[in-house]
């Protein structure tokens, strides 16, 4: 060890006075334009992206969910919602507990606005 004496009065000045502490600042890393470049690239690349189906009339979607609804069988739905990137949102496969002519009340206990629905279709295995 080193034997030099020190004093505490210089070294409380110090960080008081001259010691800047740059808080979480110097842990965080920073990335460089060709990292955030090959990220985005990588991001896009492994991006799913749910193909738009063709919108039905509200008729179409209404016949559908009548015939599901009495025959229980599951149905594949996908709304008109759109992601930040302007992709569609994945389908939802569900029963259809009940419905009106405004709204679908699904198995989950959540309620869709009829509106909303792009493309309502019986999936393959619905038969039981």
């Amino acid at each position: 060890m080193n034997d030099r004496k020190f004093d505490m009065d210089t070294v409380n000045r110090f960080f008081e006075y001259d010691y800047h502490n740059r808080g979480m600042v110097k842990w965080q890393g920073f990335y460089l334009s060709d990292h955030t470049a090959a990220l985005d690239k990588l991001k896009t690349k492994n991006a799913i992206s749910y193909p738009a189906k063709n919108p039905q009339s509200l008729s179409e979607i209404s016949s559908i969910l009548t015939i599901a609804h009495f025959k229980n069988q599951t149905v594949s739905l996908q709304l008109n919602t759109v992601d930040q990137n302007n992709q569609h949102l994945p389908t939802i496969t569900t029963r259809i507990l009940g419905y009106n002519a405004a709204t679908v009340i699904i198995s989950d206990r959540q309620f869709i606005n009829m509106n909303n629905i792009r493309h309502v279709e019986l999936t393959k295995n619905s038969a039981n």
